[in-house]
């Protein structure tokens, strides 16, 4: 396995063990993230989601496969198993991550799922029946931002933040 590779793995292991400190260390201090949850987010906001979503999972699982890199971007496929906090329902979310990468860090992190799928495990009927539609996604999205930013206002200034390196 090359650096970046290991780096991946890295974040994943991280992910897997609930460690959010450990998955920012492999993000450069001005990363970009994106998912069809949050969207677009960027630095703070980035850092600031992912402790609060490793800190609010239950019986988190946490798999990684076909990682591959090469000439500074890379991929893998992943599996997150764990229990939906609003609906305490269980959830098998199957994706892809695309990363670019810069000074030995990941600057760029995208996730693609399958949002109806994500959506009817996590709501159970009503992501069956409306996981699909534009009203359901901008309603999970706008809830999830909201959620960030008082999670956000909360937090310590160094969890939004970049690390000190």
């Amino acid at each position: 396995m090359n650096d970046e590779q290991l780096l991946i793995e890295r974040f994943y292991a991280s992910f897997g063990k609930q460690d959010w400190k450990g998955m920012l260390d492999c993000y450069d201090d001005d990363i970009i993230f994106y998912d069809p949850v949050f969207e677009n987010l960027e630095t703070g906001h980035a850092r600031a989601m992912w402790e609060m979503v490793v800190t609010s999972a239950k019986d988190l699982e946490m798999s990684v496969s076909d990682i591959e890199s090469e000439d500074g971007y890379g991929s893998c496929h992943w599996v997150a198993s764990y229990i939906f906090p609003r609906t305490g329902r269980r959830v098998v979310n199957r994706g892809k991550a695309y990363f670019k990468f810069s000074g030995g860090k990941i600057s760029e992190h995208q996730d693609d799922f399958n949002f109806w799928k994500w959506s009817s495990q996590a709501f159970g009927i009503p992501g069956i029946l409306l996981g699909w539609s534009a009203f359901l996604r901008n309603k999970v999205r706008k809830k999830a931002r909201k959620a960030l930013e008082k999670f956000m206002a909360g937090a310590v200034p160094t969890v939004i933040a970049p690390q000190a390196k």
